[in-house]
């Protein structure tokens, strides 16, 4: 990254500036879907990593201890990192299916009401698939369902 280029962080996405759009430029045009593809692609690259990582902790630290409460300790530990690698799981296929949909030019666009998502929103969740409004309804009355 040239010098004179501050890494800025979106969402949760290290150095990618937020995305500025040209005066004109239509919403979801190659430019920003190559964007969106870029910080898709870098969180699941950096998931996949942590993939990597657990499995070679797991066999790193392996042991069998003769002490019981060390050894639930241990088993406690990878149980904890194994769900949270399943939800990394889970994330990379919703990531996988965001590209997808973002190869078949139909990224961006709220799967309820059919408005634009908006850029903003899509940088903080890549993986967004409603407008903020359609989510904030879906969250009502998931809360009232739940009750």
């Amino acid at each position: 990254m040239p010098t004179n280029e501050k890494q800025q962080s979106t969402g949760n996405f290290s150095g990618f500036a937020p995305y500025v759009a040209t005066k004109g430029e239509e919403y979801m045009g190659a430019p920003m879907r190559a964007h969106f593809t870029k910080i898709l692609n870098k969180w699941k690259q950096d998931l996949m990593q942590e993939v990597d990582r657990t499995v070679d902790h797991m066999k790193d630290e392996a042991a069998n201890f003769p002490d019981p409460a060390d050894r639930a300790s241990q088993e406690e530990e990878f149980s904890l990192e194994l769900r949270a690698r399943d939800r990394e799981r889970k994330l990379i296929k919703k990531i996988d299916k965001t590209l997808q949909l973002i190869e078949d030019e139909e990224y961006g666009w709220c799967e309820s009401c059919g408005i634009e998502i908006g850029i903003r929103r899509l940088e903080a969740r890549p993986t967004a698939d409603l407008c903020i409004d359609c989510k904030t309804l879906a969250e009502i009355k998931e809360k009232q369902v739940g009750k």
